[in-house]
């Protein structure tokens, strides 16, 4: 009859011991794991945050599939079979370019390009903000004021004219719009990395690491860069909607890469054929929304994240 009350006392006793054999590692891993549960389902109370997470899987998963759902060929002119600038309907959906070419085509193969510039411009820019903001802001004396000088000189500089100089100095590639977009856009991420890296570097922990005898190495990497990468990545989202932005920007100029086929290309495209006077709605409208949707996909995304990893902005 006595057995049942004895069993928890028997479970609890088991547990501790269990837990008391783990390795730190593994108590590390089971923190981890807990922290990126809550994580989570903070980041699912947030319907707009969800939202954007949906939207942005779908661009992804067409950049992936793009083989697949449309054939490379399409992307080149000598191959094209269908009219000028043909209306959508019959074999064309969404119509045809100036050169006879598919406009789902060219949507789904823009999709790779605009999202690997906006990616890969947007990791160029995390690494330089995060490594000026955090030199900035940790340490002391003339290299940090340089820094700090450095990064509100690049913050006064207008983005777009300084953006245009350098991709007409270093001509029109891939390659060389995805490094003017990253070197043009760290300094907003350098200051708030800055800003968290000062609040954090007067916290009892750190103060109490560096009178232990931790070095500045230790203390950064093991304090405060754990400290600020929620942060980093809530802003990575944002600033990956700022690169495809300016990407699409850039290629719409003229700038952009002319061998390869994006939505800014295809607005670019669009404009020097004259689309816009001779009715071709069907070669402006469909690269304007993708773009559109892409930025509010990132936008959202960031914003659930930030008010996620930020807890001064939740409840508002």
């Amino acid at each position: 009859m006595s057995t049942t009350p004895d069993a928890a006392p028997d479970a609890a006793s088991d547990a501790a011991p269990a837990e008391a054999q783990l390795t730190p590692r593994q108590v590390t891993r089971r923190r981890r794991a807990l922290a990126a549960r809550r994580t989570w389902a903070s980041f699912r109370s947030h319907r707009s945050g969800l939202l954007g997470l949906g939207l942005l899987s779908f661009f992804i998963l067409v950049a992936i599939a793009a083989p697949l759902m449309a054939d490379a060929e399409g992307l080149e002119v000598t191959k094209a079979t269908g009219g000028v600038l043909e209306a959508p309907g019959g074999g064309y959906l969404l119509g045809t370019d100036e050169n006879g070419r598919s406009m789902i085509t060219l949507l789904i193969w823009g999709s790779r390009i605009s999202l690997f510039v906006g990616l890969l411009a947007t990791l160029i820019s995390m690494v330089i903000g995060t490594l000026v903001g955090l030199a900035s802001g940790f340490f002391e004396g003339w290299p940090a004021r340089v820094l700090y000088r450095f990064t509100e000189w690049f913050l006064v500089i207008p983005f777009i004219p300084l953006a245009i100089v350098l991709a007409t100095v270093l001509g029109r590639s891939l390659i060389n719009i995805v490094i003017v977009i990253g070197i043009t856009g760290w300094a907003g991420t350098a200051m708030l990395i800055r800003s968290q890296t000062l609040s954090i570097r007067e916290r009892p922990y750190v103060e109490r690491a560096r009178i232990l005898g931790a070095g500045r190495w230790h203390q950064m990497s093991r304090h405060v860069l754990p400290n600020v990468m929620p942060m980093v990545f809530a802003n990575t989202t944002l600033t990956v909607a700022l690169a495809i932005l300016a990407e699409t920007t850039l290629s719409f100029l003229g700038l952009g890469d002319p061998t390869r086929v994006s939505w800014g290309t295809m607005l670019d495209d669009a404009f020097s054929v004259g689309a816009m006077t001779t009715g071709a709605w069907w070669y402006i409208v469909p690269p304007g929304v993708c773009v559109v949707l892409v930025v509010l996909a990132f936008t959202l995304v960031g914003q659930a994240l930030e008010e996620v990893f930020n807890p001064r902005l939740k409840g508002r």
